[in-house]
């Protein structure tokens, strides 16, 4: 009795997955390449900036003490 229950339950979840990857949309290849593009050159863009402002508070410390 349990262990139908339990069968039935997994059943249940699985489709209910099934169900749900089908309203999935994945992206294209195109919307991919953008996106991670766009990522990469916010990335080093950032960098470039907190590099920037780090040599400076490391510059204004020095000159402080």
């Amino acid at each position: 009795m349990m262990f139908k229950r339990m069968i039935d339950s997994v059943k249940g979840f699985l489709s209910d997955v099934r169900t749900e990857l089908k309203k999935v949309s994945f992206p294209t290849k195109a919307e991919t390449i953008g996106s991670t593009t766009v990522v990469i050159v916010f990335c080093v863009l950032m960098s470039v900036y907190l590099s920037v402002i780090d040599s400076f508070l490391v510059w204004l410390v020095g000159k402080i003490l």
